[in-house]
């Protein structure tokens, strides 16, 4: 047989560290036993689903090192490779497993499904759906016909213990009363992830499925799926999830998370795919620098550890540091440097700014720095403003940051957009709020357009900065984000 592995991201917002830790491992196991990797590009949310962030994955993943033998962008004999273009095939099958009696035609209405729910947590169940949700073959024949909204669930049992081996964690029991009758084919006639991501792996040949250790409650779905088929159900893997300095699951909110900021910031890529290969797993000697070859030749899952692995951006930075000082040469540490801070395309873009503004070229390194840098040195004193309290630069920066962090398509337009429609629900004029952008991005109110400056350092920086001056300015306690969330969603509504 041979080993078939997978990594299926999904084009929704910025590549994810914890993306490529599953894709490094994967690669990895695959590679160990002469077998092949395949990226998938699962689409199947057609309203968050970008080209713009496909494109990232496809870039940050290559960026670091990972090639695959499959793919959108490579092609390969089990294709296509973007879920969005095999949906014909996702309907065949969700309607044969009707057909076979695994499956039914659910006609239920949002309110009837939240009433489901709550009648279900009164009974001390689990508040899944779950229960007496079929109609008669008559009645469905009939709403069929009339073009009733509906969607394809799966049936589930009610009662017993389903049981999932695991390659790290042995078996793993889950009671079949926690799994709900999962959505198979949504209404709109697109799949949901779990029926894709079963039909995906058996027509691609999956040989082991390494994901992390959250799609262990998922399992039991995907494995009742490959019986109804009558398929082979690939090997499982969880891997552990990783988490903040402080144990908490990796989050943007906490930590950096994009690839593209570590990029941005001028790491080298050989050490971060180290700093991930570092990530619960380690070399037969326990060595901290290695190369992705290196951990090629001496990779073994068994010596993964289920801990949940610590993301540290400062142990990541020294070890950035041990690569730079041993493995580059001085004629290698200019080349980097000039592949990273002259990159053409970004002094085209930055040169109409600096080009109008400089008289001699000395003006142009105090001008131009803060778009070199990571997080900018910002003091509270910083943003003192003679009409804004403390409170309003804070909601200011926050609210940015939020309505930022939902932005799909970054532009310099839509960020203009965004923080125009914020400043009118505030009732503040444009000057105003932009101060405290302009200090959070570029330390000072005497740049440039900041909406050009956010545009070209992209959403991973723009995003990092604006959390590092709300930090700066204190941010706020958990009792205080919930009552400033509620007062966010009801100017966004307005």
């Amino acid at each position: 047989m041979t080993v078939r592995t997978r990594i299926a991201p999904s084009p929704t917002g910025d590549p994810h560290v914890g993306t490529a830790f599953v894709a490094l491992f994967n690669l990895c196991f695959a590679r160990q036993h002469g077998g092949q990797f395949i990226l998938r590009i699962e689409d199947t949310d057609q309203a968050r689903s970008t080209g713009e962030s496909e494109n990232d994955i496809l870039g940050a993943l290559r960026w670091l090192g990972l090639e695959w033998d499959e793919g959108p962008d490579v092609g390969g004999p089990y294709g296509p490779y973007r879920q969005s273009e095999r949906k014909d095939s996702y309907r065949q099958y969700a309607e044969d497993l009707v057909t076979n009696g695994h499956a039914f035609y659910c006609f239920r209405t949002p309110e009837e499904l939240d009433a489901i729910r709550e009648e279900r947590k009164a009974q001390g169940l689990n508040p899944g759906i779950k229960g007496d949700l079929e109609l008669s073959p008559e009645e469905v024949d009939r709403r069929l016909a009339a073009g009733d909204p509906h969607v394809i669930r799966m049936k589930v049992p009610e009662h017993g213990v389903c049981e999932i081996e695991d390659m790290l964690r042995g078996t793993i029991e889950i009671d079949w009363g926690q799994v709900d009758c999962q959505i198979l084919l949504k209404s709109d006639g697109m799949p949901t992830y779990h029926l894709a991501n079963v039909v995906d792996d058996h027509e691609m040949r999956i040989t082991h499925v390494l994901r992390g250790e959250e799609w262990i409650n998922s399992a039991p779905k995907h494995k009742l799926l490959y019986e109804y088929f009558g398929w082979q159900m690939p090997v499982l893997c969880h891997l552990p999830l990783l988490r903040n300095p402080d144990k908490s699951k990796l989050s943007k909110r906490k930590n950096p998370t994009s690839i593209n900021f570590y990029e941005r910031m001028g790491f080298l890529p050989e050490a971060v795919t180290n700093y991930l290969g570092r990530m619960g797993w380690s070399m037969p000697d326990e060595r901290e620098k290695f190369t992705l070859s290196e951990m090629i030749a001496d990779f073994d899952i068994q010596r993964m550890s289920l801990g949940g692995p610590v993301f540290d951006v400062e142990k990541l930075r020294w070890l950035n540091g041990q690569w730079i000082r041993d493995e580059l040469s001085e004629e290698q540490f200019i080349e980097r440097m000039r592949q990273w801070w002259f990159n053409e395309q970004a002094l085209k873009n930055l040169v109409p700014h600096i080009k109008g503004r400089a008289e001699v070229f000395t003006d142009v390194a105090p001008m131009a720095s803060f778009m070199f840098s990571g997080m900018l040195d910002l003091s509270p004193e910083d943003f003192a403003h003679n009409k804004l309290d403390e409170g309003q630069i804070r909601r200011i920066l926050q609210f940015t940051l939020w309505k930022l962090e939902a932005q799909r398509h970054w532009s310099k337009e839509n960020i203009f957009a965004d923080i125009k429609f914020l400043a009118n629900a505030m009732d503040l004029k444009m000057g105003d709020f932009m101060f405290a952008i302009f200090i959070a991005i570029a330390g000072t109110p005497n740049s440039w357009s900041v909406m050009d400056s956010m545009a070209m350092i992209g959403p991973d920086m723009t995003r990092s900065r604006l959390r590092h001056a709300l930090a700066v300015m204190g941010g706020f306690s958990k009792k205080e984000t919930k009552r400033v969330e509620k007062e966010f969603a009801a100017l966004a509504g307005q």
